[in-house]
């Protein structure tokens, strides 16, 4: 397994990250085979493919949560060596409705060693002020997180991926149980956040309606690579109409 930097061809001495050769196995199983994935800093990634293609896997694997083969290549603008910081928002994480924590106690148990219940200060809550700010949600800094939606818990776990300010961020199925307006006010948000933090977004997602609009590429995945390119190239493709049993091809 292997996380490291390098100059790499054609990114012109931009920010960019390269997926080299890829694989995974559970066992003698191949769950993923030779990906190759080159995303460049400011750009907006889908990846999608039907359950059980791998998608959480290729994210645990970049998480460094997964052992691989091959490499995970990360270049800053001008060749500076860096170590890749990775923000990630999770699928639907569970809380427990009846607990009484709000979003800055959220904060606090996340960034601090302290005990969320002790004052931790005005510093403090201007600093969840300001990444809360990030995602326009400074007003839900006193709201109990079992009182958000789904909209404004997604709203808080971004902000929490964005301190400190990743150069990837990673979201698995964030338009998942978000209503119409959620989801074009999140991707509004991420269209947003990537052009003002030059940071490069992958996210996994089975709902298509917003990747025309927001994406940049798609991958379609199923165990490996089996259409990358626009949105327009991979929805309208054979291989996205094979991927999820249509017929007649594409959309």
């Amino acid at each position: 397994m292997k996380h490291t930097h390098c100059n790499c061809g054609g990114c012109h001495d931009s920010c960019c990250l390269k997926i080299e050769d890829l694989s995974v196995r559970f066992g003698t199983e191949p769950v993923l085979e030779h990906i190759d994935l080159h995303m460049h800093c400011g750009q907006i990634v889908a990846l999608i493919g039907p359950n059980g293609a791998g998608k959480s896997t290729l994210i645990k694997a970049i998480l460094g949560q997964r052992e691989y083969e091959g490499k995970i290549v990360f270049t800053p603008a001008g060749g500076t060596a860096q170590t890749l910081r990775i923000g990630y928002v999770p699928q639907s994480p569970a809380f427990d409705r009846g607990d009484p924590i709000s979003v800055q106690d959220l904060f606090a148990c996340c960034l601090t060693r302290r005990p969320a219940f002790l004052p931790l200060g005005k510093s403090f809550r201007k600093k969840v002020l300001e990444s809360l700010a990030r995602v326009h949600g400074e007003n839900l800094i006193d709201k109990r997180i079992g009182d958000l939606s789904g909209g404004e818990l997604q709203r808080v776990l971004l902000a929490l991926a964005l301190e400190p300010m990743p150069q990837l961020l990673i979201l698995d199925e964030p338009l998942s149980g978000v209503d119409v307006e959620g989801m074009e006010t999140l991707m509004q948000m991420l269209d947003e956040i990537r052009k003002t933090c030059d940071l490069s977004i992958l996210m996994t997602t089975h709902d298509f309606s917003m990747l025309e609009r927001y994406c940049d590429r798609v991958v379609l995945l199923s165990h490996k690579i089996l259409k990358k390119g626009t949105p327009l190239e991979v929805l309208d493709s054979e291989e996205f109409a094979e991927a999820f049993h249509m017929g007649g091809g594409g959309r």
